[in-house]
């Protein structure tokens, strides 16, 4: 991995999230750099494990990971990795958490009960994190402090609303994580 000189502060950041809410496509959109992507196409093999329904339209999923890079300033480069959203992956989760600062925690709104494990693992590995919304078309737009209330979030925990397939939306959310993680820092 190329490490710029000039830059004093390079920082691990985790994209998280639930089965299919678009962690690979937020990397896409916002990487300055080609992202590394580890998609494969969903096969038979994965029936009876990877729930399509809320994703009829899924036709790949990620198996390893994905990275890009973001720089927020001259000082500051975000390198991001995405981790694959099946729980079968969360030993991969593991690995991609050492050596991370923070978490951007996607979720769909019309899915939140599948947030819960991921809210979990973060919480166990003891990262700090923001809840980025996803807006997907066609579903409703609930209210951030209904999202809130849902998953049980502190008041102090950031919940932004994104679409993750706009540049400008993901770097809000992203940008967002990192506030917080300045503010936690000290």
């Amino acid at each position: 991995m190329y490490l710029d000189p000039e830059v004093s502060q390079a920082v691990k950041v985790l994209i998280v999230g639930h089965f299919g809410v678009g962690k690979t496509t937020c990397i896409g959109s916002i990487s300055e750099i080609e992202p590394l992507q580890t998609e494969e196409e969903i096969t038979e093999a994965s029936e009876g494990f990877d729930d399509l329904s809320g994703t009829p339209h899924k036709k790949t999923t990620t198996v390893a990971m994905d990275f890009g890079r973001l720089t927020l300033s001259d000082q500051l480069v975000l390198y991001l990795f995405g981790t694959p959203g099946q729980e079968r992956f969360k030993e991969m989760w593991e690995e991609l958490s050492r050596g991370a600062l923070g978490a951007l925690v996607l979720v769909a709104p019309e899915r939140l009960h599948e947030s819960f494990p991921v809210l979990d693992l973060v919480e166990s590995f003891g990262l700090t994190y923001a809840i980025g919304v996803n807006r997907f078309d066609g579903t409703t737009d609930y209210p951030l402090d209904e999202v809130r209330e849902a998953l049980n979030l502190t008041e102090e925990t950031p919940v932004v609303a994104c679409d993750v397939r706009d540049e400008a939306s993901s770097a809000n959310a992203l940008i967002t994580l990192v506030t917080h993680l300045m503010t936690q820092l000290g």
